[in-house]
């Protein structure tokens, strides 16, 4: 089965960690939500149940998918809880985590271009391609979330990171891979896909 690009897609990124607020890099490390995190995961359930509606979708009708990283899981129960729906009853696929920075996890951009310069300039000449030491790349994710997609048979909720963002930009929003590196991906807000373009609520 191949993903149907007219079917809408609702994805909402983890709400704010403690390594977010700090600016560390968590790639597939399993952090906690903050207290800020876990209120931006309540505010994307209200936003999330008026947008279903406004599409004319009902709450129980769509697939619902995290990321098994508790960050991401986490706020898709709070969000859940929003809706008064139960908070455990979705789907945790491991292709929606985020992206493994290998060697560069647990560390702040400054410490990286302290450690490895080298890796840092070649990230920024090949962004989509490159792999920290130990880590993936994009298009591995990429990879992964297309086999995701491409079985999925309706509308789909998706709570996960912004490595898979910038996947789904890519995949079925109509972006370049080189254009995701400056976009901001924003917690707390809706990401809706549908008909090849995403928008943000």
């Amino acid at each position: 089965m191949t993903f149907d690009p007219a079917t809408p897609l609702f994805f909402f990124r983890h709400g704010e960690t403690f390594y977010n607020a700090e600016g560390r890099i968590q790639g597939q490390l399993d952090t906690p939500l903050s207290p800020r995190g876990r209120e931006q995961a309540a505010e994307a359930g209200h936003k999330l149940g008026a947008t279903l509606a406004a599409h004319g979708i009902g709450p129980e009708a769509p697939g619902w998918f995290a990321s098994p990283l508790s960050r991401a899981s986490e706020t898709m129960s709070l969000a859940r809880r929003a809706l008064a729906l139960p908070e455990e009853a979705f789907t945790r696929d491991r292709r929606l985590m985020e992206i493994s920075f290998g060697a560069w996890q647990d560390l702040t951009w400054p410490e990286i271009s302290a450690r490895d310069p080298a890796g840092v300039a070649a990230r920024k000449s090949n962004f989509w391609y490159f792999r920290p030491p130990g880590g993936e790349n994009y298009a591995d994710v990429a990879g992964r979330v297309r086999a995701f997609l491409d079985e999925l048979s309706g509308p789909a909720v998706v709570a996960a990171h912004g490595g898979v963002a910038r996947a789904l930009m890519t995949l079925i929003g109509g972006v370049k891979p080189e254009d995701t590196l400056g976009m901001p991906i924003h917690q707390g807000r809706l990401l809706i896909f549908s008909n090849g373009r995403g928008r943000w609520l």
